[in-house]
């Protein structure tokens, strides 16, 4: 058995170029946006979250070895994995930023963000104990097609949005990605897409004057090597920082297993069946040693295996690119790549990986599931769009609850509606999908039981509420329940008749 071959490169390049690019936004949220000190986010916090990353990629390359063997074949394509995007945003914009606004110490900040990671990561060893379970209960329309939602908004969009802003270098980098990873071509000397990707758009974002030389030579001086730390000290100074914020992360915690559940299906579904109870674990447990070691960052297999097997990567891409990543975190090479390669000509390798994941969402069902797999997309589509929204309320001083949701509602944007669809839109997703493929296979008990089960979701508010907590979302809760007792009533006094006679 092989542990590298050839078109490994491809999946290296391309997934290593992910990571990268996702440690160049973070770097810059924490430095720029937060205003956490440039040690603390260089010599702190990008190495304690490369080694989770590594440490992540090595299990998975573990459970990838084992795969092969177990199965005799030659085709198996490890998990991809890297910090969760999604919390990216919501760590840095609900704990961390807000308790170093507040307080000015960064430290604290820093310890507030490890609390929340590591209760991430126990809330994804609990999933780890219903996973399997879910994968057999939850239809695979809806599963795939809530993964395609996330997909296609939160990994899809904004790159779409910064290639077209600067199109002479993005248009370009994704023309070469859609030819190697769509097309199938052949680059010049076999080089991997994309490194031919990044090596151009170097080329052209330094002829073309975006990329600035004395910026590169001054981001020089912060090269040191760092090495993470382990610390329990810290998860005690951040508990009381971070208590306020704890209860938001019994939903994004959730949220981050049904993810981790969603990749597996989306595995299995190209081909590669994995433990979904292994994966879980290993998603839990290295968010905590990341935690113990200084990541506020919780690990997450990454949306994206089906496209790194179409693009030939097999067992070894995933291992290389998580030793690339701890390698260059380590050695603080982040903050000179930042400055040498033009971020947006990594981004359509993020495109590729929303088209590729959609797509799946689709073919790896029948044409009949078509409607679920849409339904099960429009709750992504709902919190995207609340949330373009309110940074674009915010970037002038005020929000939707300043202006008044009925004035917005007067001009077409009905943000009330659009904030409850999208909060915990992956699980509502699934929910909303659910409830389709049982209605169109006739199996009214089954959706009559997913939408009771909505109901209790609804009134802890674990869906469509921004909190949890009791009776959170009212309104929500009576229509589901609505829901339930039309489908029984139908199935027991129509349905049941017509199929008897």
């Amino acid at each position: 058995m092989k542990y590298w071959v050839k078109s490994d490169w491809n999946g290296f390049f391309g997934l290593f170029s992910n990571n990268l690019t996702n440690l160049l936004v973070m770097a810059s949220l924490l430095s720029v946006v937060v205003g956490l000190p440039f040690d603390l986010v260089y010599g702190r916090i990008l190495p304690a979250v490369g080694l989770s990353i590594f440490l992540a990629s090595a299990y998975y390359t573990k459970m990838a070895v084992a795969l092969a063997k177990k199965t005799q074949r030659t085709d198996v394509t490890a998990l991809p994995s890297g910090a969760s995007v999604p919390h990216m945003f919501l760590i840095v914009f609900l704990i961390i930023g807000p308790v170093y606004w507040s307080t000015g110490n960064a430290i604290l900040a820093w310890s507030a963000g490890l609390v929340w990671s590591l209760a991430e990561g126990l809330i994804e060893l609990l999933g780890a104990l219903i996973g399997a379970k879910m994968r057999q209960w939850i239809p695979r329309a809806a599963m795939l097609g809530s993964l395609a939602g996330v997909s296609l908004t939160f990994i899809a969009l904004n790159p779409a949005f910064s290639i077209f802003a600067l199109p002479y270098i993005g248009l370009v980098s994704l023309a070469i990605v859609l030819l190697g990873f769509i097309g199938k071509v052949r680059m010049p000397f076999n080089i991997p897409t994309g490194l031919v990707a990044i090596v151009v758009a170097i080329i052209l974002g330094w002829t073309t004057g975006v990329m600035k030389l004395d910026v590169l030579i001054a981001s020089f001086d912060g090269l040191a090597f760092s090495f993470p730390l382990p610390s329990f000290m810290r998860w005690v100074d951040g508990f009381t920082s971070a208590a306020p914020f704890l209860i938001a992360a019994i939903p994004l915690g959730i949220y981050n297993f049904i993810e981790t559940i969603d990749n597996c299906e989306s595995a299995a579904a190209a081909g590669d069946e994995y433990n979904t109870q292994e994966a879980l674990v290993a998603d839990g447990l290295t968010s905590i040693i990341g935690s113990f070691f200084g990541s506020p960052f919780p690990t997450a297999i990454f949306i994206g295996h089906p496209g790194w097997k179409e693009a030939g990567a097999r067992i070894g891409y995933s291992f290389a690119s998580g030793l690339g990543v701890l390698t260059l975190t380590s050695l603080g090479i982040i903050s000179v790549l930042l400055n040498i390669i033009p971020v947006v000509g990594v981004l359509p390798i993020l495109l590729y990986i929303g088209l590729v994941i959609t797509s799946q969402a689709f073919s790896a069902n029948e044409h009949k599931y078509a409607p679920a797999v849409v339904m099960a997309i429009v709750p992504s589509l709902a919190d995207w769009t609340r949330n373009a929204v309110d940074i674009a309320l915010s970037s002038a001083n005020t929000s939707a609850l300043t202006v008044g949701y009925q004035l917005l509602n007067i001009n077409g944007l009905n943000y009330e509606g659009m904030f409850t669809l999208g909060q915990g839109a992956i699980i509502v997703g699934m929910v909303l999908g659910s409830l389709t493929v049982f209605i169109i296979d006739h199996q009214f008990v089954h959706a009559s039981v997913t939408s009771l089960l909505a109901c209790v979701l609804s009134f802890f508010g674990i869906i469509h509420s921004a909190g949890v907590g009791l009776n959170m979302h009212p309104t929500m809760s009576l229509g589901y329940l609505g829901v339930s007792i039309v489908l029984i009533l139908y199935y027991q006094f129509i349905y049941k008749k017509e199929n008897i006679t």
